[in-house]
């Protein structure tokens, strides 16, 4: 970000008349992507940082791992699909539909996902 808009800052004007400014402007636009990459990158942190393993395992909530018949689901920040030993995560953000669905449910419950009907097995 920092070198962006240095790059900006000393771009002199040439004979090519617009391609200073072309060039100022493609660089703030590259400065502004990287502090807005930045800024999501530090609220996951925030998030991921405010995640207390629960002590209550019936209830799920942000930091629950969700064990179902097929897809497993951890509840904390959306990372994508995590793979730990020879098993496979979804990790979601609690304000995710699947998560605000979860949300509602308890160990023994059944939802759709997918096309898929899936039965909660442990929350962990």
């Amino acid at each position: 970000m920092e070198t962006a808009q240095a790059a900006a800052n000393e771009e002199e004007k040439s004979s090519a008349g617009d391609k200073y400014e072309t060039t100022r402007a493609m660089m703030q636009i590259e400065r502004d992507k990287a502090a807005g990459q930045l800024e999501e990158g530090l609220k996951l942190k925030r998030v991921a940082g405010s995640i207390i393993p629960q002590i209550n395992n019936s209830q799920i909530g942000l930091g629950s791992l969700v064990m179902t018949n097929t897809v497993h689901f951890y509840i904390g920040i959306s990372a994508g699909k995590v793979e730990i030993g020879n098993q496979s995560f979804l990790t979601v953000s609690a304000q995710a539909p699947i998560a605000l669905t979860l949300l509602k449910l308890k160990q023994g419950d059944s939802f759709m996902f997918n096309k898929l009907k899936l039965s909660i097995s442990e929350i962990a």
